[in-house]
């Protein structure tokens, strides 16, 4: 079996008020989450953009891992902190924790969180996991998402989004977005075929529509004009809809 230890950081949310207080600041509803559970979140700024894209793991009654792309830990931790008042929960980084990701026999990617572990099996290498990570759309911060990004324009508010919970930090547009129908000025969609680096523009029929984000082993995520119909032939491969089989 193929594997990737998924380069994450990893941030520690603990106390009698843990609960409570992540339900009002994710965008996930983790009110009832069962201890063992996993799910993706998003950690929104008040006007609804993204701070971050992450998986929150219910580890205890009062205690919760939010694991995001590394580099970010410490901004999740200050973001979490510019809301903590008079919340008793301890906000801080930790290590003893990986995400391990694997492809199923489809092909499709799938990764979890684990104590520090051996794994048994064939590593893979960072580019073959680049390669499932933009086949699966799955978002990165820093690459498909920056301070301005709404999250309906990433593909994954089914996953990361609950429509049922309370009032959370961010909610109104997420919220009013949605009784829109989900549109946004642009979306996040696969190229087949890629031909172009990240910074690329994307050009259809000889006109700018948006820029490659991302891109490993022949395939690449763009984030592109939302009119654009799909499938459709462009400057850097052919845009296809998420995931990419």
């Amino acid at each position: 079996m193929t594997f990737w230890i998924v380069p994450r950081d990893f941030v520690l949310v603990r106390g009698e008020d843990a609960r409570p207080f992540l339900q009002g600041q994710l965008s996930q509803d983790v009110a009832e989450m069962p201890v063992g559970v996993s799910a993706w979140s998003f950690l929104l700024q008040p006007q609804g953009k993204v701070d971050a894209y992450l998986r929150v793991t219910c580890i205890g009654d009062d205690a919760f891992v939010l694991d995001v792309d590394t580099g970010w830990g410490d901004d999740v931790v200050a973001r979490l902190e510019r809301f903590k008042l008079r919340t008793k929960a301890d906000v801080r980084r930790v290590d003893g924790f990986q995400v391990i990701a694997t492809l199923d026999e489809d092909g499709v990617l799938h990764e979890e969180l684990f104590d520090d572990m051996e794994v048994g099996g064939e590593p893979g290498t960072p580019e073959e996991y680049e390669a499932a990570r933009i086949r699966a759309g799955m978002p990165r911060m820093g690459r498909e998402i920056d301070e301005s990004t709404i999250p309906a324009s990433l593909g994954v508010v089914d996953l990361a989004v609950s429509f049922t919970k309370g009032c959370y930090t961010g909610q109104e547009l997420v919220a009013r977005i949605d009784s829109r129908g989900g549109k946004t000025p642009t979306r996040l969609v696969g190229v087949r075929g890629a031909s172009a680096e990240a910074g690329a523009t994307v050009e259809v029929e000889g006109r700018d529509v948006g820029r490659v984000t991302s891109a490993a082993g022949g395939v690449a995520l763009a984030l592109v004009r939302r009119e654009v119909e799909l499938p459709a032939s462009s400057s850097v491969g052919e845009l296809v809809p998420l995931p990419m089989s």
